[in-house]
């Protein structure tokens, strides 16, 4: 046993025990010190990080649905192309940021390092275009353009080129079918501005930042329906964009189709034929500027008298709306909008405004018997006017005798109409306006829808103008200053007006009502807007909307939602007149302004009614109009500085009615050649694999006439106005 008491053994426990307590205390501290580092004193830089370990999404983007003519023919759909990607994430782990890596790809696709960097480096405020502006976690796309042998480079050699990619990937293509254009139909495609996104938030249809959207035409007016919904898969990622896992996914659902009215091949007609006129309008001399017309611009509308649907819209000049697809270049751009390229971004058929000149006398013929004089009254047709010591000219300075309202529009005699809005002006007070003024000539060009748009399911379409009496005083109110400065009492004629239009701008003066009655002055109308008009004339009164779109249909064909035929309201003259006016206008191209164009047309098998125009513009050649309609369409065409309506534009209108029904230049008619004799009403099949069994087309082939055969046909022209 041992000798040592018990007492001597508990000063070592408690020794013992008061250094566990020790250390257990420091490590509590020590905890304690850390835990408040990291919460109270690094707290803030912490959570900072922690949250950069987030949801991270990877888009893949929608497939568009194709643009289709009437009868399943694609005028805009994809094509797949080897396009060339850079994942950011993954050159960002490399030592140099993938900068020796982009520099091997720019040699393999023969590009500039330069341009490549620049491709894949990430938009900002400082950082000017090319540049990325989607997710940083979205492949960036270098180029669409990659061969084949550029491809297999990339995967071949895939340890030289990590975080790239070459796929096959769906990318918009405009086909242009039988050599057709419809560029400004169509429009184009460009990325999502954050503007728009930001806007499109909250909506049932919102936009990622790789999102190609409509810019112009039926791409932008049917977006919604073309564009799909893209996929996305949401990973989670760590500060330093690793992934850490998946989140989840949604797969990419396809755009609807879109079924147009338009008929590819009457396209390539009207697109050939408005060129053609164009280009022999510049080998024509215009006498009143010793020169050739200058034929700079214009437009062709073909269009379905009982519906308003287009059958074809053509503009000039124009563009390829593949320029836009992978993003337009600066210099391509600048081709487009610069002050020397005319405007090929444009759509002249709803954007180009010009003064209607006789076309317009349908109007002012309704307005006159609106106002209580009869159609077939007698009016007379001298071969000048005066009003206030100012002499307005017939055309040519011919006279007709004293005529009928009828006949005044066969032979376009401007006289009639001086005369009646003449007299008009006078019951309404003349220089001193009753407080109620009738304006019969302004009230029935309202009437008629001038002034405002006709709702073309098209953007951007402008409203044209009736030069009323309220106009007058808001553009007097605007101009005023401007003409005050400008104008002078003995000066050069521009002074003199600018002098008259700071005096009395805002009075309706009998020179304005005479000018106005036949299409001339302020006056400005739209090729659509009267496309419209003469449409209601020969459908019965009825003027509707025009429209492109005819059905959008689901990707497999089993959906079919039909854009039905809207009115906006009624012509404003009884069927009588109605009546009267058609046969004046069928008496246009026997007997009347056009019939030096129309000689031997088949008037008994498909009456033509039609109606010349030629404005004067100050400063500028005179503007082509030619408006018509068969029993089934009517067919606009306006050529800016292009001489006479019929003159310049008939010819062109009248080869477009003989490839539509078939016809030879002597009036016969083969159905096997006609392309649309009848407007097409059958919707095209989609099968549930997404194809589309259409027909093929050929390029538009002119069947020329011998020279001045038609006319030899016609024999001396009535007025080629």
């Amino acid at each position: 046993m041992s000798n040592i008491p018990e007492t001597g053994r508990t000063p070592r426990v408690q020794i013992r025990l008061v250094i566990i307590q020790v250390l257990v205390f420091s490590l509590l501290l020590t905890l304690g010190g850390r835990l408040w580092y990291l919460q109270i004193r690094n707290g803030e830089e912490y959570t900072d990080e922690a949250k950069n370990n987030h949801v991270q999404q990877v888009v893949q983007p929608a497939v568009r649905g194709a643009i289709l003519d009437a009868r399943g023919i694609p005028l805009a759909d994809n094509e797949t192309r080897l396009v060339v990607s850079a994942s950011r994430t993954e050159l960002m782990k490399i030592k140099d940021d993938g900068k020796g890596v982009l520099t091997r790809l720019a040699a393999v696709l023969g590009m500039k390092p330069k341009d490549v960097m620049d491709k894949v480096r990430l938009c900002d405020a400082k950082t000017p275009q090319p540049c990325w502006n989607g997710s940083p976690y979205q492949p960036i796309p270098v180029t669409d353009e990659a061969t084949t042998q550029q491809a297999l480079q990339i995967r071949e050699r895939a340890e030289d080129f990590p975080g790239i990619t070459a796929e096959p990937t769906a990318v918009r293509r405009y086909t242009a079918p039988g050599k057709t254009n419809t560029a400004q139909v169509l429009g184009y495609l460009s990325p999502v501005t954050d503007e728009e996104i930001t806007k499109a938030k909250d909506t049932d249809s919102p936009f990622l930042r790789s999102d190609q959207v409509g810019r112009s035409g039926i791409e932008r007016t049917y977006d919604k329906e073309l564009r799909g919904k893209a996929g996305v898969t949401r990973y989670e990622v760590d500060n330093l964009g690793r992934v850490i896992g998946q989140a989840a996914k949604d797969e990419a659902q396809p755009g609807a189709n879109l079924v147009t009215s338009i008929d590819a091949r009457v396209q390539a007609v009207a697109e050939y034929e408005l060129n053609k006129a164009m280009k022999t309008a510049r080998q024509e001399f215009d006498k009143n500027t010793d020169e050739n017309y200058k034929a700079d611009a214009g437009a062709v509308v073909v269009m379905e008298n009982k519906t308003g649907r287009i059958i074809s819209m053509a503009s000039q000049p124009t563009y390829d709306p593949n320029s836009w697809v992978g993003g337009i270049s600066a210099k391509d751009y600048a081709k487009l909008t610069g002050k020397n390229s005319n405007y090929p971004l444009l759509n002249r058929a709803i954007q180009g405004q010009a003064a209607p000149g006789s076309i317009f006398k349908v109007i002012s013929s309704t307005a006159a018997v609106n106002a209580g004089y009869p159609f077939d009254g007698d009016y007379p047709c001298p071969s000048s006017y005066s009003v206030g010591g100012q002499v307005f000219k017939n055309f040519e300075s011919k006279g007709y005798g004293s005529i009928d309202l009828g006949r005044a529009l066969e032979v376009s005699c401007d006289t009639v109409f001086y005369g009646l809005a003449h007299r008009e002006w006078q019951k309404d007070g003349g220089t001193k306006p009753k407080k109620q003024t009738n304006d019969w000539f302004y009230k029935t060009a309202h009437q008629f829808g001038l002034g405002k748009e006709t709702g073309i399911d098209l953007p951007n379409e402008v409203s044209g103008r009736v030069p009323d009496r309220q106009w007058k005083q808001r553009f007097w109110e605007a101009n005023k200053d401007g003409w005050c400065k400008q104008g002078k009492k003995n000066g050069s004629y521009v002074e003199k007006i600018a002098f008259e239009n700071c005096l009395e701008g805002n009075r309706m003066r009998a020179g304005d009502s005479v000018n106005y009655s036949i299409g001339q002055g302020d006056t400005l109308v739209t090729p659509i807007q009267m496309a419209t008009i003469y449409a209601a004339i020969a459908n019965g009164g009825t003027l509707f909307n025009p429209t492109i779109g005819k059905a959008v249909i689901s990707p497999d064909g089993k959906s079919v939602k039909e854009i039905k035929p809207k009115s906006h309201g009624k012509l404003p003259m009884d069927a009588d007149t109605r009546e009267q006016i058609d046969q004046a206008l069928a008496g246009v191209t026997t007997r009347g302004s056009a019939a030096w164009r129309f000689g031997g047309w088949p008037q008994d098998k498909i009456p033509m009614h039609a109606k010349t125009g030629t404005a004067e513009v100050y400063g500028k050649q005179t503007t082509s109009w030619f408006v018509s309609y068969s029993p089934d369409y009517t067919i606009i065409m306006t050529i800016a500085q292009g001489g006479t309506g019929s003159g310049a534009s008939g010819p062109a209108v009248r080869k477009i009615y003989e490839a539509m029904y078939g016809l030879d230049e002597k009036g016969g008619q083969d159905l096997k050649r006609a392309l649309l004799p009848a407007p097409q009403k059958a919707l095209p099949k989609i099968q549930p694999d997404g194809s589309i069994d259409a027909p093929e087309i050929k390029p538009y082939v002119p069947k020329e006439k011998e020279p001045d055969q038609t006319e030899q046909l016609a024999g001396p022209p009535a007025r080629r106005d």
